[in-house]
Parts: structure tokens; C-alpha cells; sequence
């Protein structure tokens, strides 16, 4: 492992649907890929605590759920690009390929389309890694 490299990065994870937050936590575990430094999961279920953990926190990145109820991911990720300086990359789940375009209105760095394939989740998290 590099010597820059920290041994743990935070990664805030948005969704009102406690079972998508599993299903990308499972999928990528404590580490996406061999040489990677091990992930620390902050999960949260509302928009008001992304924004006020985003403010109190310094995390690696974020993955927001564009199909979250009452605030989406991804107006959620246009308003923190917006707002928040240094703003870490975002990463938002869509529900169907047809919402790529919206994705893109919000700024998010990358974008993962639904069905959520495990293989898939931990590759995109594990290329996000390799970025920062």
C-alpha cells in the first residue's frame, strides 16, 4: 500500500430504503478492491442529515439514492455541488438507464444504474477510490 494512502476512508451513504443501503454495503464490504484502504460506512436516511453531516464531516465520498422518497438523490447531489465547497465526489444510484440524463444535470461525478449488480456496485465504488 502506498504510504499516502490512509488505512480508512468515510463514505456517507444516502437512502431512505434501508435495504439499498445494505445491498451497497454488502456488495462492496469493509473494501472494494486488494490494495484499497478499508471503507467506514456512515449511513443516513434523510437529506437533512447529508447536509448536516456533509458540513460536519470530511468524507472520501458520497453515494446518494436518486430514487429516495421526498428528496431524491439527485437534486440532493445538484444542491451540494452547488453549496458546498471542495464538495467530494458523488456517486448517485438511478432507477432506471432513461434517468442517465438527470444524473448529469446533477453533477453527479459518476452515476450506477438499477438493477444493482454486486460485481457492478463494487467496481464503481473501487474506480471512485482509485480517483481520489
Amino acid at each position: 500500500m502506498d504510504e499516502q494512502q490512509p488505512e480508512y476512508i468515510d463514505v456517507l451513504i444516502y437512502s431512505d430504503d434501508s435495504t439499498t443501503r445494505a445491498d451497497v454495503i454488502g456488495a462492496v464490504g469493509r473494501r472494494a478492491a486488494r490494495g484499497l484502504p478499508m471503507i467506514r460506512w456512515d449511513e443516513t436516511a434523510t437529506a437533512a442529515a447529508v447536509q448536516s453531516k456533509v458540513a460536519e464531516n470530511d468524507y472520501a465520498f458520497l453515494v446518494l439514492d436518486g430514487e429516495a422518497a421526498k428528496v431524491g438523490g439527485m437534486g440532493l447531489c445538484k444542491e451540494l455541488k452547488q453549496e458546498v465547497f471542495n464538495c467530494p465526489p458523488i456517486l448517485v444510484l438511478i432507477g432506471r438507464p432513461q434517468d442517465t440524463w438527470l444524473a448529469h444535470w446533477s453533477e453527479a461525478d459518476d452515476i450506477l444504474a438499477a438493477p444493482l449488480n454486486p460485481r457492478d456496485v463494487q467496481e464503481k465504488i473501487a474506480e471512485i477510490q482509485r480517483k481520489l
